[in-house]
């Protein structure tokens, strides 16, 4: 059987195993360019940051364990492990558009993202409703599927929905799932964290425009990204004023996923605004 995009045959040619071995012979299909190795980075701290959740989490909980600085740094670690996803799922992007990506280069991206940005925090949050003191165990399970649901939704909606350049039509998933553990790490009761999750759930369906991150946006985002690592590594040893640091970053990270829907639908109102009154104008003698 052979590949129409290289005219290479799938099955090895005869001459030894060697014989195949060079990378020009490998359908292009199954060619891993830099962008998806970076991919499959950001799928891999996604699983890491499940593993940490429940190793340092869950199962000590279980155990009746009452050591609350292992859960911590467990706790700090897998959210630092879901920041360097996003890292990673950002300049995947942008090195696919200064050199190239594979043609699995989009699925491997959707594949990765439902980890980090879908299983992941909804994991913490299931495991915050069996571990939180005021939670319960239940209704935390149901707001952890429907975060998981809105990122497939979200994710499944990116692939088929043509948008604008430079827009996301729904908070894109890492930026929502980073709110969403910002939400959980603030400790604030159970009803309020639980409403929140499910607002930013849907925010991430919902059809608010969110920009790109690219140019100044993009390094803004790197730069907030590498300080809120900072906050949870001070958080996570016990450093001075490490828990208000880490609220104060948490709270900035809620107030910014409220806040640039109202942007985005203020300037929704504007430009409707602008188009009726210019198609007046047009239609004046």
């Amino acid at each position: 059987m052979t590949d129409p995009e290289t005219q290479a045959g799938w099955a090895p040619e005869a001459g030894g195993e060697g014989a195949s071995d060079d990378a020009e012979d490998m359908p292009l299909s199954l060619r891993l360019s830099i962008a998806d190795t970076l991919t499959l980075g950001n799928a891999t701290c996604g699983f890491m940051a499940v593993y940490f959740t429940t190793t340092g989490i869950l199962i000590p909980h279980l155990q009746g364990s009452q050591e609350t600085g292992m859960a911590r740094n467990s706790a700090a670690t897998a959210v630092i492990l879901m920041l360097l996803a996003a890292i990673f799922d950002l300049c995947d992007g942008l090195v696919a558009r200064k050199l190239r990506s594979s043609p699995m280069g989009a699925e491997l991206d959707n594949l990765s993202d439902l980890i980090s940005f879908g299983l992941a925090p909804a994991y913490f949050v299931l495991v915050y409703g069996m571990v939180a003191d005021d939670a319960q165990q239940k209704v935390a399970a149901l707001a952890a599927i429907v975060v998981l649901l809105a990122v497939i939704m979200r994710l499944a909606r990116f692939s088929v929905v043509a948008m604008k350049d430079g827009m996301f039509q729904g908070m894109p998933s890492p930026f929502g799932a980073l709110t969403v553990v910002s939400i959980v790490l603030l400790e604030l009761p159970f009803i309020p964290t639980l409403l929140a999750v499910l607002g930013v759930a849907w925010l991430m369906v919902s059809r608010v425009e969110y920009p790109k991150p690219r140019g100044i946006l993009a390094v803004a985002m790197l730069s907030w990204i590498i300080g809120a690592m900072g906050l949870l590594a001070a958080w996570a040893f016990d450093a001075p004023g490490g828990q208000l640091l880490l609220q104060t970053g948490c709270a900035l990270q809620v107030v910014l996923g409220a806040v640039i829907p109202l942007f985005a639908t203020a300037r929704r109102v504007n430009t409707f605004r602008d188009n009726r009154r210019e198609a007046r104008a047009a239609q004046l003698p």
